[in-house]
Parts: structure tokens; C-alpha cells; sequence
């Protein structure tokens, strides 16, 4: 008992303590609504209050919460009192589960591209919104304090949605889009295989790939939230890793797309799937080296077959023509959005096997051969096993004729 008056006379010293900073302090006064301070991060979200308005109204930090969630420890703020003025912090991660454990709210709301997403008809916004609220310690029918609510939100555009560890993290729209420890790109990867079941990691021989070899490519976001779903909107190929200034070849924008590619699965998974044929560009001679690049970006499931382009139509977006090589039809979207491969080697056919190759073939002649020489020697068994099944009737039949007896007749 004793313990706890103690404890008790500490904090109402503290507290007196601080209302006496507070009491002399120029921030000593009504709120406005420009006592709070939002910050939108990539990995939470951070909001710093005035602390000493809070007390001109009769609360302390422990009776404001994200919300009005009062019982929820988690929910309440954190008083710094080493700053100059005074503020409340709270702060929270960008996931689900710590978005909603303090009733915050999630909206996505779909826009009209522009600025550095002019080209794309629409564009899906990710929004995170909620209050900081108080309590009046006093429990009744009526009150005398005023209620403070400061009222907060951060809004992103929806493909920097990212997931490193997290079931959803975001990355600002005011960071650099190259931004290694936050952006959509280091969630996202593409990995090529040689089969349709994309089971078998591509192999590339050292001396490339042959022409018209058929490239299975998967682009998948990892550990993302299963309400939203993967589209790519321009898959192409460049002769360097970074494509500016570089020659490129477009696979695919929106429905326009290369004839030998196909695309199996776009905007309807948190994978994307398609597959084209390995060729070169016509200014590399022998061997040929290129990059596959995909512009990528994040649609909420339920909005997704609006977003995914109509191919029977010519109005889910807005083309250019690219002024680059090429010629063709031309999408600009965010680097931000765009992953990459390594590079994949082509060549040409020269008549000369290559070490791969040619490994390969006395690979298949000694499988030949071996596969010759056991069904020879079961072929050779079995007509063994034949004759000597043969003679062993043989030698019985014999027995049994030489063993009979013969009787004579006396006359």
C-alpha cells in the first residue's frame, strides 16, 4: 500500500512538473488544427502534437488516444519532453494488422493518371486515415471540457505498395523512386524457366540460347496482402541493363504485342506470367546479349478487371509513340515500378556444337547406348532362359522313354 501512494506521489509530482513547464510556456493555449505535425514514411506512419494545448484543456498525454481506443496502451501517445515545445508522439507501422489494431481506417480510391503517370487512364491510391482523441476523466452525464480531435491522414499511390518482412508496407510518393529500402521494386521478382508448368529455372548455355527458344518469364510480389493482385502493363526488352539511351523492343503494351508472345496470366494472381521466343537484334552479328524489363504495377482485386486493358477495345489507355528506337507503341511508367532480369544470351546458328551442346549429345549417345545394351542382354536372358527350359524337357522326356519297360511274348 504503501508502495503504490508512493508511486502515486511520484507521477503527481511529474505531472505537476510538467504542467508547470507547460504553464509558462508560449504554446499555453487553445488548440488549432495546426498543432499537428503528419509524417508519411515508408515503413509507418508518425504524428507529433503540441503537448501544452493539451493541458490548457484539462488532459495529460494519458487521456489522448489514436481513435479514442483509451484501453489499448498501444494506442496512446508517447510525451517528449527533452524537445522544445513540448509534443505527444505516436507512430505506427504501415500493415494491415497495425492499421486496423487502433481502428484506423484503409480506403483505395481510383484517379486519373498524371504527372509521371500521364499515360494510364487510371491510377488506384491507397489512403490511411484516423484521430487522435481524448477522454474526460470525469465519467458523467454531462462535461465541462471541450473534446480535442486532431484529425490525420497519408495517401499513396498504390504501386509503391510494398511487403519486405510485413504483410503491407508503402513507400511515399516524395521519396526517390530508386529508393533501395522501401520501393515497390525490391519486393518484386522475375525469374525465367523453360517449361509451361514454370517449374525449370532457364539454363543458358555458355554459348547462348538458339534462336526461336521458347523463354517462360514470371514476375510475383513477395509477402504481399492477398487483397491485391500483380499486372503488367509493358514487358520489352533492352541491349543494356539500363534501357535509356538504349535500343529497345517492346514484347508487349497493354494488348498491342510481338507475335511470338503469349501472356497466360496478367492482373488476375500476385504472379504474372508470359512467354515469348529468344531472338537477337539485328545490329548484334553472332552472339547476342539482351535485358527483359516489365513495367509493374498493383490493382485491388476487386478492381482489377477494370483496370486489366479490354483487348476487344483501344480505350483503357493512352499511347505514344516512342521516340526512341524501335518505333512501336510505348508506355511511360515509373522506374520505380519496373523490374528487371539478368542478361540472356542468344546465337546464332554456325553449324559448330557448342560445349553444352555437344556434352549434351554424348550425353544422349552413352543413354543410348546403354539403353541398347540392356535390352540386348535381356533379349540374350531371355533366349537363354528359353533353351535351357528346353533342353530340361528334353532330358525328362528321354528319361521317361528309356525307363519304360518292354515285354516280350513267348509263343
Amino acid at each position: 500500500m504503501r508502495l503504490t501512494l508512493l508511486l502515486y506521489q511520484v507521477a503527481t509530482l511529474v505531472l505537476a512538473n510538467a504542467q508547470q513547464d507547460c504553464f509558462t510556456h508560449p504554446t499555453f493555449r487553445e488548440p488549432t488544427n495546426a498543432d499537428i505535425e503528419v509524417s508519411c514514411g515508408t515503413q509507418q506512419m508518425a504524428m507529433k502534437m503540441l503537448l501544452c494545448p493539451v493541458y490548457f484543456c484539462g488532459y495529460n498525454e494519458s487521456l489522448m488516444s489514436l481513435n479514442g481506443e483509451h484501453d489499448k496502451e498501444y494506442c496512446k501517445g508517447v510525451a517528449d519532453w527533452t524537445v522544445d515545445p513540448p509534443v505527444l508522439r505516436f507512430n505506427f507501422s504501415i500493415t494491415e494488422e497495425e492499421i486496423t489494431v487502433c481502428s484506423n481506417k484503409l480506403t483505395v480510391t481510383e484517379e486519373m493518371g498524371n504527372g509521371v503517370f500521364s499515360d494510364f487512364s487510371s491510377l488506384q491510391y491507397i489512403n490511411i486515415s484516423g484521430q487522435i482523441k481524448s477522454r474526460d476523466p470525469i465519467v458523467g452525464t454531462v462535461a465541462y471540457r471541450e473534446e480535442m480531435m486532431y484529425m490525420f491522414s497519408c495517401r499513396y499511390p498504390l504501386q509503391y505498395l510494398v511487403s519486405n518482412s510485413t504483410d503491407m508496407s508503402v513507400a511515399g510518393a516524395s521519396l526517390s523512386m530508386n529508393e533501395e529500402s522501401g520501393s515497390f521494386s525490391s519486393t518484386l521478382r522475375m525469374a525465367l524457366f523453360s517449361d509451361n508448368a514454370y517449374s525449370s529455372a532457364l539454363r543458358i548455355p555458355q554459348g547462348g540460347l538458339k534462336l526461336k527458344t521458347r523463354i517462360f518469364v514470371q514476375v510475383a510480389a513477395s509477402n504481399l496482402s492477398n487483397r491485391f493482385n500483380v499486372v503488367l502493363d509493358r514487358c520489352y526488352a533492352s541491349t543494356t541493363f539500363f534501357s535509356v539511351d538504349s535500343i529497345t523492343h517492346d514484347l508487349f503494351v497493354g494488348c498491342n504485342k510481338d507475335g511470338q508472345t503469349i501472356i497466360a496470366i496478367n492482373g488476375m494472381d500476385q504472379n504474372a506470367r508470359f512467354s515469348f521466343e529468344a531472338f537477337r537484334f539485328v545490329q548484334q552479328r553472332t552472339s547476342a546479349t539482351f535485358y527483359l524489363h516489365c513495367s509493374t504495377r498493383l490493382c485491388e482485386r476487386s478492381s482489377c478487371p477494370a483496370l486489366v486493358e479490354n483487348c476487344s477495345t483501344s480505350t483503357a489507355f493512352r499511347r505514344r509513340r516512342s521516340e526512341g528506337g524501335g518505333g512501336g507503341w510505348s508506355t511511360r511508367v515509373s522506374n520505380a515500378a519496373t523490374v528487371s532480369s539478368g542478361p540472356i544470351t542468344t546465337r546464332m546458328d554456325t553449324g559448330e556444337e557448342d560445349e553444352d551442346d555437344e556434352d549434351e549429345c554424348q550425353q544422349t549417345r552413352k543413354k543410348k547406348v546403354m539403353l541398347g545394351v540392356v535390352i540386348a542382354a535381356g533379349i540374350l536372358v531371355t533366349i537363354f532362359l528359353s533353351l535351357v527350359a528346353l533342353i530340361t524337357c528334353l532330358v525328362c522326356n528321354s528319361e521317361r522313354w528309356f525307363s519304360k519297360p518292354v515285354l516280350y511274348r513267348l509263343d
